[in-house]
């Protein structure tokens, strides 16, 4: 899988923490990596450790991520957001602040990208504005 690719099947897996409690999250996980889009793409167990770990990461740090984003979010807070526009913004902003790996830059482009593709009309402008306070 591309880096891109692994991306976008990390924010659908982030995106589960909206509508599951933290405990559930690793029934989740398995719940996730045995659904049907998933396991039809035929993905490498390189591919899905990866995945696994980087989403992990981002759920350990997910009360420091979103206080990083309530901070900068100025008249927004993590509970008014959108639910896709969260996990996006939760994936960019662990890849800003945790992930050496990733150049800001490149958080904050896929970022929006991944906006375009799932989010609404505005989602990409409001991810975009969001990220550049990280910047």
């Amino acid at each position: 899988m591309s880096r891109r690719e692994l991306r976008e099947q990390i924010f659908k897996f982030i995106f589960r923490v909206e509508f599951n409690d933290m405990e559930e999250m690793a029934q989740q996980e398995q719940f996730f990596f045995e659904d049907v889009d998933y396991v039809e793409r035929n993905v490498k167990e390189k591919d899905t450790e990866y995945i696994s770990k980087k989403a992990n990461c981002i759920l350990e740090k997910l009360e420091e991520i979103d206080n990083s984003i309530n901070e900068r979010a100025k008249g927004w807070t993590t509970q008014r957001m959108g639910k896709v526009d969260l996990a996006i913004l939760r994936v960019a902003v662990y890849e800003i602040m945790f992930d050496e790996e990733v150049p800001t830059g490149v958080a904050i482009n896929e970022a929006v990208e991944l906006a375009k593709k799932f989010g609404q009309e505005e989602s990409a402008g409001f991810i975009n504005g969001v990220l550049a306070k990280f910047a």
